[in-house]
């Protein structure tokens, strides 16, 4: 969901994507040694990762900040296009990314995906009166975010008859309003947020097309710092920290039961 910002706020990502080019993967070891880990994220997908003037924050960024507690770590965070992460992991340019980032082959042949931190699924958004199921779809235009696994099931979808792709999901949302396309799909969980903060938009939520099981990746073959993240996240989940967090952002709990 796009933000307004002040000017300092919209100078931070670019000014924190230029200070990543020094980072590097680390193995476990001597990411422990440092005492910090270096976390990327987008900073424009509401209510995950987003920003409140110049704080980065949302329910991904909570999750990583408590994980990196139990860790016993300070967290270090860089923001990317969402587009551009899978290569920056791959280039060894971060310790992990965490910007829900849903599993697929694809993806896994590129990184190392972590235990799921939620459980969602792709979900069609469009006028009250408008294709709101995917049978509805059929010769119509829809809206996706470029380089997602939203845009790839999209796709699969009988009879589309263009899918069209936006840098961000705030772009898609807003080609949506303005009858642009016939329908957007995108995260069920940001377009519940997103349709509660636009309520006099005539957008409604409909059919939720596929499941997805999201976690943070990590370069591949990066065994120690997968094992301890995961461990990590279990007690973030057993002491109860992740279950407030859930309901601070969605009311209901969004993990993969």
């Amino acid at each position: 969901m796009q933000l307004k910002k002040k000017l300092c706020a919209a100078l931070l990502p670019a000014l924190l994507t230029l200070a990543a080019t020094t980072a590097e993967a680390r193995d476990w070891n001597t990411i422990k040694a440092d005492g910090k880990i270096i976390a990327v994220t987008e900073g424009a997908f509401f209510p995950f990762n987003f920003f409140e003037g110049s704080k980065l924050t949302g329910f991904e960024v909570e999750v990583a900040e408590a994980v990196a507690k139990k860790l016993g770590l300070a967290i270090e965070w860089r923001v990317v296009p969402f587009d551009a992460q899978v290569a920056s992991i791959r280039q060894d340019r971060f310790d992990f990314a965490i910007a829900s980032h849903g599993f697929t082959e694809e993806r896994a042949k590129s990184v190392d995906f972590a235990a799921p931190h939620y459980c969602t699924g792709g979900q069609i958004a469009a006028p009250k009166d408008g294709a709101l199921t995917a049978a509805a779809l059929a010769g119509k235009t829809v809206a996706v975010q470029l380089a997602t696994s939203y845009a790839d099931s999209a796709k699969r979808i009988a009879g589309v008859k263009e899918i069209k792709t936006y840098k961000a999901d705030p772009e898609a949302f807003s080609a949506l309003k303005a009858k642009k396309v016939d329908a957007w799909i995108s995260d069920k969980w940001l377009i519940k947020a997103t349709l509660e903060k636009n309520a006099d938009a005539g957008i409604v939520a409909g059919e939720q097309v596929f499941v997805e099981r999201v976690s943070a990746i990590m370069r591949k073959n990066n065994k120690e710092l997968q094992d301890n993240y995961n461990r990590a996240l279990a007690e973030v989940v057993k002491d109860g920290t992740y279950a407030t967090l859930s309901q601070k952002y969605f009311k209901t709990d969004v993990s993969c039961r």
